[in-house]
């Protein structure tokens, strides 16, 4: 890190500096993540005794911290650690997506779409288009993580600007933003069927639709798109290009060098192929029997073929433009060629799957223990024997969901714990289940980019090393505390700004209770 002239500091260089110098003090990634494990065992055994009253809504049963200490957790400890790390999701999505994307990115494919890409995409429009489509991302799922981010530090370094810039400008759309999208995805009838669920505990009667909160989401993408784009271009790019030098040796990266002819035909051959394939999937998918359709003849669901494939079709859909490119263009001679591209590919990853080792373990080991759960139902209770106005209540839920979010990652997760809290005790004062499920995707999205616990927080990290050797979690952290922070007040005073004005939330949705019954 070169020096900065402490004269010309602000309080928020000085905040950000102190994050990321406590952050990169550290150990590294995966002895963290080791000694995260190791202390919540160690934790889980003081707590376990205590019976702190609580009751799992999941199960209905006594709600306790499990001591992972004892013969019987150790011994499930040492027989379970393989099928833990082999199944860790975002291992198979990241390493499976990564040999696709290495072929497509080593043939000169991603480095030809990326040079067209800048040639007529405004500067000006760069960040704002690059968050956009982190947030359209969330419908294929977590591809987001694996495809946009990495590729948000490389459009960044094409164009002359910090590459770490980009990756941040990415990762908060893909994770800051992930309740905000304009197009449905497979997470909103996961969220609805817990809130119904949640809500029929007071009337059985209620019934809701899985987009209710769709136009919430879609006028919230806007909200995450103004908000990154300030902050990219005017607080973190600047900040950066003082702090974190590239590491040009390093970098693998396109440079804008015009295109000769024959890489102007490989590409345009190449994407013909990616676009017959995509619409031969179109096909596919379209009739309403299709085999890429979940029984009930619907495709966004989780239980959909389709939905359940998009990490194969990541791989394919660049897997295939990757190989005809290189082949056209020259870049390869033989199948020998493109087996040596994927393998550079997962050279590259190989210090992301000794982190998610220890990570996979830490986050089975934590929970297990129960630590989280009982933590959220603490805090859920907490603000219900507070017995505050609705407004200042919607205001507890984003607040304490953000908090509870750095501890248990999973969004489904975490509502199924505390819904059968918030729902009911808002139903009670006239508040409907749609507008509590929206206040809960305000707080489950902003403090994702900021806490280790996330699944894809030690990916991240590897693509910012990529240009600057020296990134840790303290930089990392302190690069995307101001979009957490601005997205939690901002966002927020959207929410009730929304609810003031009675815009409709989604699909047959209200704000009173009254009006679902």
């Amino acid at each position: 890190m070169s020096k900065i002239n402490t004269k010309k500091k602000t309080f928020l260089d000085r905040f950000l500096d102190a994050i990321e110098v406590a952050g990169n003090k550290l150990p590294d990634p995966a002895i963290l993540f080791l000694i995260l494990m190791l202390f919540t065992w160690v934790l889980s055994a003081i707590l376990a005794p205590i019976d702190f009253g609580e009751i799992d809504p999941r199960t209905g049963t006594d709600l306790q911290i499990v001591n992972l200490l004892t013969g019987t957790q150790l011994a499930s400890f040492l027989s379970n650690m393989v099928n833990v790390f082999i199944t860790f999701p975002p291992l198979g999505v990241v390493l499976v997506a990564m040999l696709g994307v290495g072929v497509a990115e080593h043939s000169g494919f991603i480095n030809a779409g990326l040079k067209y890409l800048l040639s007529f995409t405004p500067q000006a429009l760069l960040t704002p288009t690059l968050v956009l489509v982190a947030i359209v991302s969330h419908t294929a799922a977590d591809a987001g993580y694996v495809l946009v981010i990495p590729l948000g530090g490389v459009i960044f370094y094409a164009a002359g600007r910090h590459p770490l810039a980009g990756i941040a400008a990415a990762f908060a759309g893909v994770s800051g933003g992930f309740s905000a999208n304009f197009i449905p995805s497979g997470i909103d009838p996961l969220i609805q069927s817990f809130t119904q669920s949640a809500a029929q505990i007071i009337d059985p009667t209620v019934n809701l639709n899985p987009l209710n909160n769709w136009y919430f989401t879609s006028m919230s993408s806007m909200v995450v798109v103004a908000v990154a784009w300030y902050l990219t271009d005017r607080v973190i790019e600047p900040r950066l290009s003082k702090t974190a030098k590239v590491d040009e040796d390093l970098v693998d990266a396109p440079k804008m060098e015009d295109i000769g002819p024959k890489e102007k035909k490989a590409f345009w051959v190449a994407t013909a192929v990616m676009v017959t394939g995509m619409l031969a999937l179109f096909f596919w998918s379209y009739p309403t029997d299709s085999a890429l359709r979940d029984p009930g003849g619907e495709i966004t669901s989780l239980g959909a073929p389709l939905m359940r494939s998009i990490v194969p079709l990541i791989f394919l859909l660049f897997w295939l433009p990757g190989l005809v490119y290189g082949f056209v263009s020259g870049n390869y001679k033989e199948m020998k060629d493109v087996i040596m591209s994927m393998s550079k590919s997962m050279g590259s990853m190989s210090h992301y799957v000794v982190m998610a080792f220890f990570c996979a373990l830490f986050i089975d080991a934590f929970a297990k223990s129960n630590i989280g759960a009982m933590t959220a139902l603490k805090g859920a209770n907490y603000l219900q024997s507070m017995n505050l106005p609705g407004q200042v209540t919607i205001v507890g839920i984003v607040f304490l969901t953000a908090f509870v979010n750095l501890l248990v990652g999973s969004a489904s997760a975490k509502w199924a714990l505390i819904s059968p809290i918030f729902v009911p005790m808002l139903m009670q004062l006239g508040i409907s289940p749609d507008l509590t499920q929206a206040a809960y995707r305000v707080g489950d999205s902003v403090s994702n980019i900021i806490t280790p616990l996330l699944p894809y927080f030690p990916l991240v990290v590897v693509f910012c090393q990529r240009y600057v050797k020296s990134t840790g979690i303290g930089t990392l952290v302190s690069v995307m505390i101001p979009y957490s922070a601005v997205l939690l007040i901002v966002w927020t005073i959207f929410l009730l700004i929304y609810w003031t004005l009675g815009i409709p939330l989604g699909l047959q949705s209200s704000y009173e209770y009254m009006m679902v019954r």
